[in-house]
Formats: structure tokens, sequence, C-alpha cells
């Protein structure tokens, strides 16, 4: 007997923008570090959060809803990925993420108009060095790349690699470097982004103990000179998904120019499957780059394998580090 359909799976899908708005909502209020401090009933949590008892009574049933938060004879705690990245203070805690998420909901609005136009349009993208966005957005990105750099040093045996020079192209928060230079207190690493950029990764850097073996170029990586067999390692982590094929083959070529013979270029991004049919953050993560961009979107592992070779790699791995794919291109 065939099982009788229900529509309860799409009215889930349908109110999907419930989740991004209870987990943004509980992060802002510290719940879920709260909770990991023994806060467990929900005037307790009410009192800890200082908020209302109704409020927080909604936020946890939403959270039990969504599996994140887990409750035995009225107690309630995290679960154990909200244990592992909703608690702040803990290296790779998305909480400011997911606030971030939350502001950004609104956005969603124009997906249509942009849909039909195949992009947001000239002047419409974000990725410009003086948005102020970048203070808040790149702090909140970071922890992201924790369990992805931490994968890579190991792929590559950072920790034995002796008196090795980096250079990490769009380096964001620079979060690989600081995880890296605590791997190998003889490696130094350069990072080339914007200015206002830089200027968070140096302090975040700093906060690792790491900034006297960092240094920074400020520039745009499409025009800035990336050196000529300059470098052991190159990183170009979550770049290749704003760019488009003509983008990165040029960025590959030059990249695989400014490597010592024997070097390698670690690049991280949302990778899909040769027939897209997942995986599926990465496939859904393309309608990100269409609201944001003009030509990126998230490519196949066959386009990035054609691409590296194109560019004279010719040993080209893929690594998993869901959700992101990690490819070594020597």
């Amino acid at each position: 007997m065939n099982r009788q359909l229900t529509p309860d799976g799409v009215l889930r899908l349908i109110n999907g923008y419930w989740a991004t708005g209870i987990i943004g909502a509980a992060a802002t209020h510290s719940l879920f570090t709260h909770l990991e401090a023994g806060a467990d009933t929900v005037s307790r949590l009410a009192v800890a959060a200082r908020i209302s008892e109704r409020g927080t009574q909604t936020l946890l049933d939403g959270l039990v809803s969504l599996g994140l938060v887990e409750l035995d004879d009225g107690r309630y705690r995290n679960g154990a990925e909200a244990s592992a990245f909703l608690v702040e203070g803990k290296p790779s805690s998305l909480s400011s993420l997911a606030q971030l998420k939350l502001n950004q909901m609104a956005g969603l609005q124009v997906l249509p108009d942009v849909v039909r136009a195949g992009g947001p349009g000239v002047g419409a993208a974000t990725e410009v060095a003086d948005n102020p966005h970048w203070e808040r957005v790149v702090p909140a990105i970071a922890a992201q790349s924790v369990p992805a750099a931490v994968i890579a040093a190991d792929l590559l045996g950072l920790a034995e690699a002796g008196e090795i020079s980096i250079l990490d192209v769009g380096g964001g928060s620079g979060i690989y470097s600081a995880i890296w230079l605590e791997r190998n207190p003889a490696a130094r690493s350069t990072q080339l982004d914007w200015a206002p950029v830089n200027a968070i990764a140096g302090k975040l850097v700093a906060e690792r103990g790491v900034a006297d073996r960092f240094t920074c170029i400020d520039g745009d990586f499409h025009t800035t000179d990336f050196g000529t067999a300059a470098y052991d390692l190159a990183l170009y982590s979550h770049v290749a998904h704003q760019e488009g094929a003509d983008g990165n083959v040029e960025a590959f070529t030059r990249l695989r120019e400014a490597l010592k013979p024997g070097g390698a270029l670690v690049v991280c991004d949302y990778v899909v499957d040769g027939d897209r049919s997942g995986p599926p953050f990465a496939l859904i993560f393309a309608s990100e780059m269409l609201l944001k961009s003009n030509q990126g979107g998230t490519w196949t592992r066959d386009q990035y394998h054609a691409w590296l070779t194109q560019a004279g790699f010719e040993d080209i791995t893929f690594h998993d580090a869901a959700p992101a794919t990690l490819i070594i291109a020597r």
C-alpha cells in the first residue's frame, strides 16, 4: 500500500526562514552559551539571558524542533552540534554568523528578479574594499573555515614542514594563517587582501599570538603581483566561487608561477558533483552567488580539475572538509 503524501515536508521548507530567525535570535541572546553553562530550565535560561520566559520557551520549542537542543524530563541541554558550533568563545563558533544571516534575510526578496536577470547587475555586488560591512562579516565567517584549515594542515604535514613561506590570496579573517602558523612555529605567512580586511586579520592573528610571522599586502588580487617562485604554499580559500572560469584560470596560473618548485596550491570551496546532484550545501550556496556576484557560482570537480590543469598543475587531489572540499594541486 502506497504511503499517503502529506504536505509536512514542503511546509517545513516553505517556512524554513523560521530556522534562520530562531537560531539567529537564540544566538543574539546567547542561549546556547547559557545552556552550556548549566541554565537548563526555562526560568533559569530566561534570567541568564535577561529575556521573557514566554520568549525563552518559544525559542526552546523551535530549537528542539530543529534538533539543536534536547529536552529530557523538563531539562534542556545543547545537542552535540549546538555545543560544538554555537557556543560563544569556542574557536569553531558560528554564533556571529547566525546573527549575520538573520539580518540578511530581507535580501532574499529580490531573488526572483535576480533569477530572471541572471545576476544582481552592475554595482549591486557587495565585494568592494571600502564596504563597512567587512567589520562584521569577516569575523563572523572566520569560524566556518576552522575545520578545513585544520584538515589541510594535517594533509600537508605542516607541523613537520620546517621553514616554509605561505601566500594566502583573499585571506579575509586570517584564520588559515593563524592556524597554520600555530601548527608550524618556523613558518611565515603573507596575506593579500584589501586594506580594511587585512586590518581585521591582523587583530585575529595577534590574538592567536603569531603576528610576528604574519605580513599583509594591501591590494586587489586581480591586479597585484604574486611574485615568481616565492612561496612553498599558496591558499585560495572561498574565492573561486566569486569568480568565473576565466578569472579562476588566470588566478591559478599566476599562483602556479608564484610557487617554488615542488610547492602546493590549496583551494577550499563548496564543490559540487559532476552531475550537480550534490552535496546539498554546495548546491544551495549557488543562490548566494547569484544574489551577490555577476559571474560566480558553485563549480564542479571536473571544472576545477580542468582549470588547474590548464594553469600548469599536474597532481590534483580532492579531500572532504564538509561542507567544503579541499583541493591540493602541485
